[in-house]
C-alpha cells in the first residue's frame, strides 16, 4: 500500500458486499442495508452510530452523489474528500465534504477518475491495474449443481437496453458455437426486464440451455468462477469474472462503455464497435439513438472469432480469417 500503517474500511450497499468481503487488504467491509425509495431509520441509525464509533480520520466518496456525500458527513470522519464532475458543487457537497476535487476529464476511464481523486492523498496510479475479487468457496457445491463442467456463460443482459447485444446475434453465436462443438449456456440479470429478455430469447431458441435466476450474489460468483469463458456486454458480471481470473470477452459498442470501461481490459478481451453517436445525442438515454445501433453493428462472426481465440480453439480456418 502507498499509505502504510492504515486501516482501510469500505462502505457499500449490503447486496454487493460479497464482492469485497474476502479481499485481504481491506480491513472491514461495512454492508449498509438499504431499500430504494425508503428510509428505514431503525436500521440506518444504529449503522451510522457504529460508523461514528470508529472515529475515522479520512473518508473518500468515489460516487459524488447525495447519498454518498451525506454518509461521508455522518461517518464523523475529520477529513471528507469527494468529487464533482463539472460546474459548482451542490449544497450537499459543499456541506458534507471538507475537500472537493473537480474531475479533470469526466469522460476518462473509471479507474483514472478514481485515481484523480486519490491524488489528493498523494496516492498515484500504478502502471498495472487489475480487478480483484475473492470468494470463500462456501457456495462451490451449489454452483456445481447449477453449472456443468466446460461451459461458456453468455450473459445476454446489461443494465441498459442500449448496451444489450441483439438477441438475434446471440442466436447466431449459439449456432456457430454448436457447430464447432463448443458448449454455451445463457444467463441474464435478476430484475424483471432482464429476466423477460432471457424468456424472449428462450422462445427464439428453445434448444439453448439457460441458467436459473440467481439472487444470491455469493452463489452467482461461484457459478461464474466455474465458467470456461464469460461473454457479455458492459455490465457488472463481466467485471466480476475478470476479478476472479475467469477468461472474459466483453462486447462494447456504446461510446460511454468504450471510453470509460473498455480501457480496463486488454484488446484480446473485448470486441468493440466504431464510436457510437448516441452518446452525443443524449448521454442519459436508455436506448441507442443512432440510426444504426452500435451494438447491432458488432457481428456474431467477429465475436465467435475472438471466442475461439480466447479458448485457443484449434481451427485451420482461423488463419484465413481477417482479425475483426
Amino acid at each position: 500500500m502507498q499509505i502504510p500503517n492504515v486501516e482501510l474500511h469500505v462502505l457499500v450497499a449490503s447486496e454487493i458486499a460479497p464482492l469485497l468481503e474476502n479481499i485481504p487488504w481491506i480491513t472491514k467491509v461495512w454492508a449498509m442495508p438499504r431499500q430504494r425509495g425508503k428510509l428505514k431509520l431503525m436500521v440506518t441509525l444504529p449503522f451510522i452510530f457504529a460508523l461514528r464509533r470508529e472515529e475515522f480520520d479520512q473518508s473518500i466518496d468515489f460516487g459524488g452523489n447525495d447519498r454518498g456525500a451525506l454518509l461521508s458527513y455522518l461517518s464523523g470522519a475529520q477529513k471528507r474528500l469527494g468529487p464533482i464532475e463539472y460546474g459548482d458543487p451542490k449544497w450537499t457537497q459543499r456541506i458534507c465534504y471538507t475537500e472537493i476535487k473537480s474531475r479533470e476529464n469526466p469522460f476518462a476511464s473509471y479507474f483514472n477518475l478514481h485515481f484523480e481523486l486519490l491524488h489528493a492523498l498523494n496516492v498515484t496510479r500504478p502502471n498495472q491495474l487489475k480487478i480483484e475479487i475473492f470468494i470463500d468457496g462456501s457456495e462451490a457445491e451449489s454452483a456445481e449443481k447449477v453449472l456443468p463442467n466446460n461451459y461458456i456463460i453468455c450473459h445476454i443482459s446489461t443494465s441498459q437496453p442500449k448496451k444489450d447485444w441483439p438477441l438475434s446475434h446471440w442466436q447466431t453465436l449459439f449456432y456457430l458455437a454448436d457447430e464447432a462443438g463448443i458448449k454455451i449456456i445463457f444467463s441474464a440479470g435478476p430484475n424483471e426486464r432482464e429476466r423477460n429478455l432471457l424468456s424472449e430469447f428462450k422462445l427464439m431458441l428453445p434448444e439453448a440451455k439457460t441458467l436459473p435466476a440467481i439472487t444470491n450474489l455469493k452463489l452467482f460468483l461461484s457459478v461464474i468462477k466455474r465458467s470456461k469463458l464469460f461473454v457479455c456486454g458492459d455490465t457488472g458480471p463481466l467485471h466480476f469474472a475478470e476479478g476472479m481470473g475467469v477468461p472474459v470477452l466483453g462486447i462494447f459498442g456504446v461510446g460511454n462503455s468504450i471510453r470509460q470501461v473498455a480501457p480496463i481490459y486488454s484488446e484480446d478481451e473485448i470486441v468493440r464497435s466504431d464510436v457510437c453517436a448516441c452518446d452525443l445525442l443524449s448521454s442519459n438515454a436508455d436506448v441507442c439513438l443512432s440510426s444504426e445501433s452500435c451494438m447491432a453493428s458488432i457481428q456474431p462472426e467477429s465475436v465467435f472469432f475472438r471466442l475461439k481465440r480466447s479458448l485457443n480453439f484449434p481451427d485451420s480456418n482461423m488463419k484465413s480469417m481477417t482479425l475483426p
